[in-house]
């Protein structure tokens, strides 16, 4: 290539020769090159549909002058005859050449191209050029993809670092201006300065692919080891650099160690590359805890960064295809990087020897069995998916987090059972075989049975291949002085090994592992003084539940796990029934400010059985308040109907000065979701009783039986992104005095000039009403809320600051109008549009119903301020069926607010995109 830099307008001109050379044994008619820039050229790429499917607005509402793409592209073979080429508005991200004549096995071709690449803005994918002049160069250029299985692999770019290049050799002319520096794992030298612009030669041999940094100034510091380079700009400033080359030795050597010598002469380790894969954990720790030495987390991102960038410019599989390869190899090296160096290292560092936090399980775990529980996170919600699945069909957090971290657990798994460096010998086998040819996950797979002295294809079926669960328990122990006799229950009846341990006072006395085969059968072993027996001691098996796998041999009551109370938040300990306390403080207008105790099991791991148990102390009534719920979950693995719940809920509180109300809610909640797992339609339906016992008040006036008991029946599809939103939600309530079905669709939609529309229609009926007030009718702006679902903060108030407090529910109305009930039918439509940024403009309409009365037509509008989505908004009507409200009197207290104290709403919003 012959490129030439234009820094005021982010692009590079490029003048480009391909020779491919077909090395399979087919006849190519056509040649398909990646052009994973042109990704970025408009909303409705892959890429832009990846990023809304994540809930990433950037790039939608990004600047034009801030998107990259391809242009002005010419082909033209050795004949000097231009050659068709097409891409498609599916896929932009590639181009399939059309060869004039037919490329046969062995043969070569060359191709000519000429085009211009406009680079994007880094703020994206972190890759393209930012406000400081700096440009991280990536996927910048045309190149021939993989060919494997008689085809090539047309992926498309969806921001995960998979492209799937053929192996090539580089040849490059690069003018720059002179201000400018650059930096690639390339070969590189100054061929001239002519002035303002200066010339550089870039080559590398057998290459899938390389970075380029273009900068002021370079940011990156050179390091030489032995056969190898690294140049790195990891922020670290407090080591110095002789503090720095140690660590860097150190992690260089051993990875030539364990995989192999790095087959090129120079490696980037980037801030970038480790900011877009960071180590999760680390990253997620104030920095004021200091709970690492600066050397230890400056030697963990450089294990990790260092690690990612040798396998994927060394290794030639198919990073989409065969990712849990590389993940795999990372994730097993760095484990055995910790267990080498860093052994009494703990997941939260120097935290853990504080006094104060010495009860938690979270503080005394290993570095490295964090990995474990991560994955276990996803097993638990019943969200992880099969390790062999390809990359861009992942859960972000399984991409990210779990699926990477179990891949290494499984290849620590394996090597463990395997014994003898069974699994090192066979990497550093596939890694050498890989220098010479393309390879895939049968290549290893060939390799580790090839090694292996057991039968392991348990290990490609069950750990690489499904999502299988594993569940071993004890049934049938007993012991005498000498020996333990014992059998093993398969829970699952998938067939892998585990290891059973005999433990002394929590040191292993001994050690055997069971194979696939050998599970549901007697064994009587030497008990070697062991007074505990426990499955999987060390976690080596990606096990479900831990909590069933061990037998006390001494004591009375073997299985007696005593009640641990734990502060706030902890992670499951297997050893423990674990009571976790937290301080408490609600509000209501009639109960005031509320301080409570909240007593429950919810660890960080989900459960099948839950409660949550939270009295409080009612400061205005001077009396006891709280609620309490009880839960079983049950989770179908292989099934759209995903996860069931049962449980019973209750509460008491004031919904009066001088009332109150209990609750009791016995329910069951059915979740269904889509087979594609990165599908974000959700299905609930919801089948409950909700049983009210309210006191009588003198202050509300309502005519309502104080007792009541209502069916309840709903269903949910939703299917939310960043562009698009769509629900429907269908309701059917049957009580003794009345029965009334409603539905309710909401719909938003983003459009490519940034204009935000959002409608929600709703509709309701009464089957049967024979109720004489309008405390179980359809409300206009503000549900009665009979079914006490809503977070009312005064919920009886009828005026005042409590009495404007707004939940979109039913009517949805903002604007309080003359007939706020509808006791026969009710028919209404929301609708709000941007101006600027978070403000708006509203407007409802609608027809509502009352018996002996003509259906009467209803209208509000305003201005909404959409400051945080259902945590903080305001609206402010302007006309309505009452006129030009903004001119009326008392303005200020028609104002409506949204306003939640509940952490978990804002949490919500920025977790939706993991998963």
């Amino acid at each position: 290539m012959i490129v030439e830099l234009n820094v005021e307008n982010k692009t590079l001109n490029i003048q480009q020769e391909i020779t491919f050379f077909n090395q399979s044994d087919d006849t190519l008619t056509s040649i398909v090159l990646n052009d994973w820039n042109n990704a970025y050229s408009g909303k409705n790429t892959p890429l832009a549909k990846r990023f809304s499917d994540e809930f990433y607005r950037g790039f939608h509402l990004a600047k034009e002058e801030e998107r990259g793409s391809t242009n002005n592209l010419t082909i033209i073979d050795a004949n000097l005859l231009f050659v068709s080429w097409g891409r498609t508005k599916k896929n932009p991200d590639y181009i399939e050449v059309k060869l004039r004549e037919k490329l046969l096995p062995n043969q070569k071709t060359r191709l000519q191209l000429t085009y211009i690449t406009k680079i994007p803005s880094d703020k994206f994918t972190k890759y393209g050029f930012n406000d400081k002049g700096e440009m991280n160069l990536k996927n910048w250029f045309l190149t021939p993809a993989r060919y494997e299985n008689h085809d090539f692999i047309r992926n498309s770019n969806n921001n995960l670092d998979d492209i799937a290049n053929g192996v090539s050799s580089y040849d490059i002319n690069l003018k720059t201006p002179a201000t400018l520096e650059i930096t690639s794992d390339l070969n590189s030298s100054l061929l001239n300065n002519t002035g303002n612009f200066l010339n550089y030669k870039l080559s590398g041999n057998k290459r899938t692919d390389f970075s380029l940094f273009v900068e002021p100034k370079s940011s990156f510091i050179s390091f030489k080891n032995k056969n190898t380079e690294v140049l790195t700009n990891l922020k670290e400033n407090k080591l110095s650099a002789i503090e720095k080359k140690i660590v860097i030795d150190r992690v260089m050597d051993y990875v030539n160690t364990l995989i192999g010598n790095y087959p090129h002469e120079k490696i980037i380790v980037s801030q970038t590359d480790y900011e877009k894969n960071p180590f999760y954990g680390l990253n997620q720790l104030p920095s004021f805890l200091s709970p690492f030495s600066d050397e230890f987390i400056f030697e963990i991102k450089f294990l990790k960064t260092y690690l990612n960038s040798y396998l994927k410019t060394s290794l030639r599989l198919d990073p989409r295809k065969d990712n849990w390869i590389y993940d795999g190899i990372q994730v097993y090296a760095m484990m055995k990087y910790i267990d080498e160096n860093h052994p009494d290292a703990k997941m939260f560092g120097s935290v853990s020897k504080l006094q104060l936090l010495k009860s938690f399980t979270l503080t005394n775990l290993n570095f490295n069995q964090q990995y474990s529980y991560f994955y276990m996170l996803m097993a638990r919600k019943n969200l992880d998916q099969p390790l062999g699945d390809p990359k861009n069909s992942l859960i972000k957090f399984n991409e990210q987090i779990a699926s990477k971290y179990r891949a290494g657990l499984s290849f620590r798994f394996l090597d463990d059972y395997l014994e003898h460096d069974k699994v090192n010998n066979s990497i550093r086998q596939f890694y050498a075989e890989n220098k010479e040819k393309q390879v895939s996950r049968t290549d290893i797979e060939t390799i580790l049975k090839s090694n292996a002295d057991k039968d392991i294809n348990w290990f490609f079926k069950t750990i690489v291949g499904s999502r299988d669960i594993i569940d071993y328990k004890f049934t049938n122990v007993s012991k005498t002085k000498d020996s333990i006799t014992f059998s093993v229950k398969n829970k699952t009846n998938v067939l892998v090994p585990v290891p059973v341990y005999g433990v002394k006072k929590g040191e292993i006395v001994f050690k055997k592992w069971l194979d696939a085969n050998e599970t549901d059968s007697t064994f009587i072993i030497e008990r070697k003084n062991a007074d505990k027996i426990v499955l999987n001691y060390n976690n080596e098996v990606p096990e479900y539940n831990l909590r069933n796998n061990w037998k006390k041999l001494e004591g009375f009551f073997p299985n007696n796990r005593p009640v641990k109370f734990v502060f706030m938040k902890d992670l499951e300990d297997p050893y423990y029934n674990q009571v976790l306390y937290v301080p408490t403080l609600t509000y209501n207008y009639y109960d005031g400010l509320s301080p409570g105790l909240r007593l429950h099991n919810k660890t960080i791991l989900d459960k099948p059985f839950i409660f949550d148990i939270n009295p409080a102390y009612s400061t205005k009534t001077d009396n006891l308040s709280g609620s309490a719920a009880f839960s079983a979950n049950q989770n179908y693995r292989n099934s759209t109907l995903y996860n069931v719940r049962y449980s019973v809920s209750g509460s008491y509180f004031h919904y009066a000065p001088d009332a109150s109300y209990l609750r009791i809610n016995p329910m069951v909640q059915l979740r269904i979701r889509q087979e594609n797992f990165r599908d974000n339609r959700k299905q609930l339906i919801m089948l409950r009783q909700v049983l009210v016992n309210r006191e009588k008040s003198a202050l509300v006036v309502d005519n309502s039986t104080e007792n009541y008991s209502v069916f309840d029946a709903k269903y949910f599809n939703t299917r939310t992104e960043v562009t698009n939103h769509f629900s429907f939600m269908s309701d059917v309530q049957l009580s003794g005095k009345f029965g009334k079905i409603a539905s309710e669709i909401e719909y938003r939609k983003l459009f490519e000039n940034n204009l935000q529309i959002n409608l929600r229609l709703y509709a309701g009926s009464f089957l049967y009403n024979t109720t004489a007030s309008d405390f179980f009718s359809f409300a206009l702006d503000r549900p009665t809320d009979y079914l006490f679902d809503y977070n009312y903060y005064g919920r009886s108030e009828s005026k005042g600051l409590y009495s404007q407090q707004f939940i979109l529910a039913e009517g949805g109305f903002k604007s309080k109008l003359d007939t706020p009930f509808a006791n026969q039918w009710i028919t209404t439509l929301n609708g709000s549009f941007n101006i600027w940024n978070w403000m708006e403009v509203y407007g409802d309409i609608g027809l509502i119903k009352n018996k002996t009365q003509n259906a009467r037509f209803v209208y509000d509008s305003g201005i909404r301020l959409n400051l945080v989505t259902d945590y903080f908004e305001l609206y402010f009507p302007i006309y309505s069926n009452n006129g030009w409200e903004i001119t009326q009197n008392n303005y200020n207290e028609k104002i409506r607010f949204i306003v939640t104290f509940s952490p978990k709403t804002l949490i919500n919003l920025f977790n939706r995109k993991w998963f």
